[in-house]
């Protein structure tokens, strides 16, 4: 039998995935979560007195995925619309005639499938989340080592007012410990789905709810008030947070790229002999930044599909469920890809402060005009101020020009002028807001 591939083994797959996550995204991995739903279900009816447990025995040893095709049951899905209805006909076809009768007793496709998506998102989220939890952590550490790293901060693509590195990283650390903590309350929150064919679970009598709190309960799964066929929320939860998660990663990669390119150089990616060009034996591309910044870019579509999804007509919809599938997949493939490329990012990034503050005094100061201005706003007002400050702006030297214009020496000595041109003074809070983000982060790994 063919085994089925994870989506890291295709050619361009391993470029958006990781391995451990796009495991548990496979053929066979989505197989054998259908076939535990399966199992659980028969053990739930036994346990609450509706079948045989004999039957139920024999119907469990055979839920293995190695015993099926997924690649047939593929090809075999299309006369159904979905790969649940062939996966049934070769269970019930593989279990002792005793027992086949009760072969996905009560169900419909609709609850093993559902059923099936949430155990492959969670199992997904293990390794995900450890990829996560490492991005964490050097984030951490970069914003803690360079809490006083002075640098240029930057605002529609121009050099704005002095800032610190520690305080940029303590950004990509507070956005992607926030993506984490939603990704593990959506993850928690993916439900059972039993509801039978129209959600009344009619099949099972009076013992409906008590065999849907037992299947919930095999598969350690969160069981809800009732089906939820038609009513989304828990898949868009996971989808959100999923998106969430891509948007914070992507937001580090960005900056990453920028920081990195040539005429800033303020950061460069680790790792020896990546970042090669075909071309050109020079470069040294940021690839992971590039990689991670794909990846974000392609996260709203699916996130947009899941919602537009979402809306379904009676009890069971038609074509708005079967949509969710692939592009859940696909959100956890990027998503685990974004986040273990995030991390490895990070941990080998090499920061260089002298960089930073060439960058800081190229010109000759300017960036410090606003705290110069605020100096001498209490003396001649804010408007007046800001004017003065502006028309020194344009002199070739900026400090030269400020104390050569009578209006702000009349006000500002030369010490303090000097001052006002420290970056050091010019940082507000940025180191308490440093300090905070890291007692945030630590406090929810506690």
């Amino acid at each position: 039998m063919r085994p089925s591939s994870s989506p890291s083994d295709s050619l361009l797959g391993g470029l958006s995935g990781t391995p451990d996550v796009d495991t548990e995204l496979s053929d066979a991995s989505l197989l054998q979560a259908m076939l535990d739903v399966e199992a659980a279900l028969v053990r739930a009816a036994a346990d609450a007195g509706v079948l045989p447990e004999a039957a139920a025995d024999a119907i469990v040893v055979r839920c293995r995925a190695e015993r099926y095709d997924p690649a047939a049951l593929g090809r075999a899905a299309d006369a159904a619309g979905n790969p649940v209805v062939p996966l049934v006909r070769r269970l019930t076809a593989a279990v002792p005639e005793h027992a086949r009768a009760w072969v996905h007793v009560g169900a419909t496709s609709q609850d093993v499938l559902d059923t099936a998506l949430g155990l492959v998102a969670v199992r997904a989220l293990g390794p995900l989340l450890r990829h996560l939890d490492a991005a964490v952590d050097v984030a951490a550490r970069l914003a803690e080592t360079h809490r006083d790293t002075v640098m240029v901060a930057r605002t529609l693509g121009q050099q704005a007012a002095p800032t610190t590195f520690g305080l940029r990283a303590a950004g990509w650390l507070t956005g992607l410990a926030e993506a984490r903590d939603r990704l593990r309350q959506a993850g928690a929150a993916q439900p059972a789905q039993l509801g039978g064919a129209v959600g009344t679970l009619a099949a099972f009598g009076p013992a409906g709810p008590e065999v849907a709190e037992r299947f919930a309960a095999h598969l350690s799964l969160p069981v809800g008030p009732l089906p939820w066929h038609t009513r989304r929320q828990p898949r868009l939860d996971l989808a959100a947070a999923l998106g969430g998660l891509l948007a914070a990663a992507g937001k580090v990669a960005l900056d990453v790229g920028l920081l990195a390119q040539t005429e800033i150089g303020e950061v460069t990616e680790g790792g020896d002999g990546r970042g090669g060009s075909s071309a050109m034996p020079h470069k040294r591309n940021p690839v992971d930044s590039v990689l991670v910044s794909a990846a974000a870019r392609r996260g709203p579509g699916l996130v947009a599909t899941l919602f537009a999804a979402a809306v379904h007509e009676h009890e069971r919809a038609a074509g708005a469920w079967h949509a969710e599938w692939e592009p859940l997949l696909d959100l956890l493939h990027l998503a685990g890809g974004a986040a273990g490329r995030c991390a490895r990012m990070l941990a080998g990034l090499r920061v260089r402060p002298e960089r930073m503050r060439a960058n800081l005094d190229a010109t000759g100061g300017l960036v410090l005009a606003e705290a110069v201005a605020a100096r001498l706003a209490p003396a001649v007002g804010r408007d007046v101020a800001h004017d003065l400050v502006t028309r020194a702006a344009g002199e070739p030297s900026f400090r030269a020009a400020l104390l050569a214009e009578p209006g702000i020496r009349a006000h500002l000595s030369e010490a303090e002028v000097d001052e006002a041109l420290d970056p050091y003074r010019w940082l507000g809070s940025a180191g308490r807001f440093v300090d905070r983000a890291l007692a945030a982060a630590r406090g929810a790994d506690q």
